[in-house]
């Protein structure tokens, strides 16, 4: 049973959304633009229940995701906590959504499957 007086219990989200960027601590490592997969849980203002199965009732993934892509394709960083968290900062600025959560995975070992950094913002009040 979901909690409608609940503001974030209605959520989108976007699984592994490939995208690349150059991020690395040595400058070598950021020589070329290297893959990375993006995974993001968002909140939007107007509860799901709410959209009346129109698209301009609610937040639009697949602008969202195409946004992703676009500003991490526009970054230059050492570190996916940096990236987790500029992320998540533009993407409350840009979309009416009042929660974020944003995961950042790397593929630097070998003997990993992946390194990620995941961080949660609400957006600000007034």
């Amino acid at each position: 049973m979901t909690n409608e007086s609940d503001p974030f219990s209605d959520e989108i989200h976007i699984e592994q959304l490939d995208v690349s960027t150059r991020i690395g601590v040595p400058e070598a490592e950021r020589a070329a633009p290297q893959r990375l997969a993006v995974s993001i849980s968002f909140w939007p203002y107007r509860g799901l229940h709410d959209v009346a199965d129109r698209i301009e009732n609610t937040v639009n993934y697949s602008i969202v995701a195409e946004e992703t892509k676009n500003f991490v394709r526009d970054q230059s960083v050492s570190l996916i906590e940096t990236l987790a968290h500029r992320l998540a900062e533009h993407l409350l600025k840009t979309f009416p959504i009042q929660k974020i959560m944003v995961e950042v995975r790397k593929f630097p070992l070998s003997d990993a499957k992946y390194v990620s950094a995941t961080v949660t913002r609400n957006a600000s009040v007034g």
